[in-house]
């Protein structure tokens, strides 16, 4: 049946603002992009559709940075640097970072607070002088070339306004930018089902002592639950680690489903309504189990984050597809512009399979190419973050915050190089970009000397 529709008048639409770098998202990818542009001296917009930055770290309460770390040849490195470094430093400035923690004894991963890691992320960006766009939606794009962004359009409490800008930055996560332009895209695996949504939830008034290192013994517990029958739980993998005050924990225990058993799809309306009323629930339930454990008795909830977790929507096609096979083989590029150090991490139904490349006989990184953010058919465009040209398999190792922080610090040098020497994104130099992106204290791999420390 043809789905009913409303014509909307012709409108004049105002204009925001004009500028030479447009980023939509304020994530990782689009915290980076944003600086970078800007420190190159570039007129640069950041576009959120929150009040604050940090993408899924913050609104969807992940706390986590993940592949900012590699294990190579049995030792860890940071492998992330560059604007991250920054970043990092502020939150730590803050006292918001926690000392990096092993997950499965194979690569670390780094927790913080996220009121820190807001206030951070707004420091560096005014530091770069950013202009920022808060509570503005994105909602369209202008075309009057078919392969040139003219303005992006985007909602606010003012109503709608359009952006100019010489080039566009996509950091939205879900590619919307790009997919309003033209770009093709793919979502989820050869059947369309994308990762499992989680929905995340941190307690307060854990007694730390009483619980110890609850997260070796809490999966047993599980176990025990569901073979008594006093609880069920949507997957087997839990997180549940402490947050750096020690009486406040971080807790995952959800993967959200349709009824037919498969992911929630992230740029589905009626699925994402679903998604965020399942997740509170599975939410309450893991939190109902957890006052059952030692030390957890009087804890509370502290936060339910303003969103459920998406890890997966659409994945745009560029010049290079990272895969599965790149990232367990450790591959090299030509034009590298960072590397990603996180497995491949597959949301499965009813658990977390994570594979690693060899350790220790292996490097345990790949490189990212820089054609992985450059998309077909449009010109005036580059993609980062989750929604850079990945496949199913590629996404679920480099859709991390470590690898996004990468992509955003290369696209946002890139977009700067590409304005110096009036050429499209596709065209630059490489070894321009590889080279600015040394200076700027980023590893890139190809032969670099590995970053010491953590």
């Amino acid at each position: 049946m043809p789905q009913k529709s409303i014509q909307e008048p012709a409108r004049e639409v105002p204009l925001y603002g004009e500028y030479e770098v447009a980023v939509l998202g304020g994530g990782p990818a689009g915290i980076a992009a944003a600086a970078t542009a800007a420190r190159a001296g570039k007129r640069t917009l950041l576009i959120e559709r929150y009040g604050f930055l940090g993408g899924m770290g913050t609104a969807a309460g992940v706390t986590n940075f993940c592949g900012l770390h590699g294990n190579v040849h049995g030792e860890h490195h940071r492998l992330v640097q560059g604007i991250a470094s920054e970043l990092l430093a502020r939150i730590d400035r803050l006292d918001g970072l926690n000392k990096p923690h092993l997950i499965l004894g194979k690569v670390f991963a780094q927790a913080y607070d996220t009121a820190a890691y807001k206030i951070a992320a707004d420091d560096l960006l005014a530091t770069h002088k950013v202009d920022i766009l808060f509570h503005a939606l994105g909602a369209g794009v202008v075309m009057t070339d078919e392969r040139r962004i003219d303005a992006l359009m985007v909602e606010t409490k003012a109503g709608r306004r359009a952006v100019s800008a010489g080039i566009f930055i996509d950091c939205s996560g879900d590619g919307d930018l790009a997919a309003w332009a033209g770009v093709p895209f793919e979502v989820g695996d050869e059947d369309g089902h994308p990762l499992y949504p989680s929905m995340m939830l941190r307690l307060n008034g854990i007694d730390p002592v009483r619980a110890g290192d609850a997260w070796r013994t809490i999966p047993q517990l599980m176990e025990q639950a569901t073979a008594a029958g006093t609880h069920r739980f949507p997957r087997k993998s839990a997180i549940v680690r402490p947050q750096r005050s020690g009486i406040e924990w971080r807790v995952n225990f959800t993967q959200v489903a349709r009824e037919d058993g498969h992911a929630i799809n992230g740029i589905e309306p009626d699925d994402l309504t679903r998604g965020e009323i399942e997740g509170r629930k599975q939410a309450l339930a893991a939190f109902e189990f957890l006052r059952t454990v030692p030390g957890f008795e009087k804890s509370y909830i502290v936060d339910l984050p303003p969103q459920l977790g998406i890890r997966e929507t659409r994945r745009i096609k560029g010049g290079y597809q990272l895969s599965g096979e790149d990232v367990l083989g450790c591959a090299s590029f030509d034009d590298s512009i960072g590397v990603n150090g996180w497995p491949i991490e597959a949301h499965v139904p009813g658990d977390v399979v994570f594979t690693f490349p060899p350790i220790p006989e292996s490097r345990g990184y790949n490189e990212l190419p820089y054609r992985m953010l450059v998309p077909e058919g449009i010109d005036n465009l580059l993609v980062a973050g989750r929604c850079a040209s990945m496949t199913h398999e590629g996404q679920s190792a480099a859709r991390v915050s470590g690898a996004c922080f990468v992509m955003g610090e290369a696209a946002g040098s890139a977009a700067s190089l590409a304005l110096a020497g009036n050429r499209m994104p596709r065209d630059i130099a490489v070894e321009k970009l590889q080279e600015a992106l040394r200076q700027q204290g980023a590893f890139i791999g190809r032969g670099q000397a590995v970053p010491q420390g953590l």
